[in-house]
């Protein structure tokens, strides 16, 4: 998929112009990309217009105006965009009572090594490749960025029609399922159409 680039980009003041309607599409959008996996994961798949508007935000919010500032952001969310032949997504574990964060979070530690999550479909199993440097001996990060990379065959038996399409995850006590909606899968297939 093709990296953002500052020109892609709105100054924060033309931003504002905008952000209203701009936000609320978004959102809408992003509806169709998110899903939870469990009570304590969700799951986002990212393209280029996710990364871009959360950039946008970043640079709203920061009150970013420095050439190297926003180039600093493109260099951080870039590597977040889908590769060629891969769909890109945002893992978030999710603990709502602050007491609570600290002893679930470390049940998730070593979920980012080995095959812990996967696309399935039918006969069809892509596992999940997780970001570096989230995770160590005994702390985890609540936020993962991973992949799942596709061959030509792969991408083949995701287009055809027939079996449901599953994200699944199985680590130790962590075992969910979730059947993904029909919008959800086409708008992913345009992920991988794209990169």
């Amino acid at each position: 998929m093709k990296i953002l680039e500052k020109n892609d980009l709105l100054n924060i003041i033309e931003y504002e112009k905008i952000r209203d309607e701009y936000r609320k599409k978004l959102i809408e959008y992003k509806k169709h990309r998110r899903i939870a996996l469990g009570p304590n994961i969700t799951i986002t798949f990212e393209n280029r217009k996710t990364i871009k508007f959360h950039i946008q935000e970043m640079m709203r919010t920061e009150r970013m105006v420095k050439s190297q500032q926003i180039q600093s952001e493109l260099d951080i969310y870039n590597p977040l965009l889908p590769q060629k032949n891969s769909l890109s997504a945002t893992l978030f574990i999710e603990i709502r009572e602050a007491k609570n964060i600290r002893p679930m979070l470390n049940q998730f530690i070593g979920l980012t090594t080995g095959k812990n999550m996967l696309i399935k479909k039918g006969d069809l199993k892509i596992y999940a490749q997780f970001e570096d440097g989230r995770e160590e001996e005994d702390r985890i990060s609540a936020v993962h960025y991973i992949q799942f990379h596709f061959n030509k065959s792969d991408k083949n038996s995701f287009f055809d029609e027939g079996a449901p399409v599953e994200l699944i995850i199985d680590y130790n006590e962590y075992n969910y399922n979730v059947k993904l909606p029909s919008k959800m899968i086409a708008s992913i297939c345009e992920d991988l159409t794209s990169s």
